[in-house]
């Protein structure tokens, strides 16, 4: 699955680096959801063409991405399909590809070169294998069962056979080993608080957001969650922290971390069984990088979570519940 996943990725490169840094009538740039939320013609056309890809090298594969979806074995909408045709899919198909062709679009659409290819393969819902590409920098992040790798390279701490996180990601936070270095001398990376975070939360997300700045060394807002998964995996950034995000935001990247020997704290809106869930499915999350703890991202995050919980707030995204019930075999 896992070398799917990179010869995939990697046919769909260079129609982006030859995109890069183009016009806006190029791109043809629009929004989906808001203004934040930027959308070009090469985020569809690159899903369509990894659809068509894995498909063809996987037979009977179901599809999920940012852009269209939940498709069915034939690169069909789900929604298309009667409830017996679905049913019958979900009992026979149990290989679901999660698919985000351009993840960090806004910094893709600004020629900023932090941007990837993210292309996780879920085996009846569980995630087991995935590539973030970056197709620019040249870098290949990759995982399987056996660890994590940096263009073929394996990288980390996790043996072969080592265990992983169970269902909802409830890794210790705390690694074992040497001593983890002062939260101080660490640097993170965040998109909190986005605009939609600063709807809901209000003026407490800023003096969240002014605690990881006095906590931390630096504080990057990188906008690229693949990639910004990817780093903490291989220790180029220590601490990542995420709120409202989708399973293709996180679907490899979590592998990433977990496979390289870092810890990835998934939490849920509800309280109804998120340990049953995958962590992937999770919409906040903090991933530390091996040999690192951050108990100040952790504080934080069950703040916020625990506060929309009284909120009311139980909002993961309509497309992260099409997945969830998509992913359920």
């Amino acid at each position: 699955m896992r070398r799917v996943a990179v010869e995939a990725a990697a046919a769909c490169a260079p129609r982006l680096v030859r995109a890069f840094r183009s016009t806006p009538a190029d791109l043809d740039l629009s929004t989906k959801r808001n203004t934040h939320d930027l959308v070009t013609v090469h985020d569809g056309a690159t899903e369509n063409e990894l659809v068509r890809l894995l498909g063809a090298a996987v037979p009977g594969s179901r599809f999920v991405g940012e852009e269209g979806g939940a498709r069915g074995p034939d690169g069909v909408d789900d929604h298309a399909l009667t409830l017996v045709e679905a049913g019958a899919a979900a009992a026979t198909h149990t290989l679901e590809w999660i698919i985000d062709p351009i993840d960090g679009t806004a910094n893709f659409a600004h020629g900023f070169a932090m941007f990837s290819i993210s292309v996780a393969a879920a085996v009846d819902g569980v995630v087991v294998a995935g590539v973030v590409l970056d197709p620019v920098n040249g870098l290949e992040f990759s995982a399987d069962d056996d660890g994590a790798y940096l263009n073929g390279q394996r990288f980390g701490s996790r043996g072969s056979g080592a265990p992983a996180a169970g269902p909802g990601g409830q890794d210790a936070v705390a690694p074992v080993g040497a001593p983890a270095p002062d939260e101080h001398a660490l640097n993170l990376v965040t998109s909190y608080p986005s605009a939609e975070a600063l709807d809901v939360d209000g003026p407490v997300a800023l003096e969240r957001f002014g605690r990881l700045v006095d906590a931390y060394a630096t504080v990057r807002r990188t906008v690229s969650g693949a990639l910004e998964l990817a780093y903490t995996a291989i220790g180029w950034a220590d601490v990542t922290m995420g709120m409202d995000t989708n399973p293709w935001d996180v679907g490899v990247g979590q592998l990433l971390v977990r496979r390289a020997g870092g810890h990835y704290l998934a939490r849920f809106y509800d309280t109804d069984g998120p340990e049953r869930r995958e962590p992937h499915l999770a919409p906040c999350y903090v991933a530390v990088a091996p040999g690192r703890t951050a108990p100040t991202a952790v504080r934080v995050l069950e703040e916020t979570v625990t506060a929309r919980r009284a909120a009311g707030h139980r909002t993961a995204g309509v497309r992260a519940d099409r997945v969830d019930r998509a992913s359920t075999p």
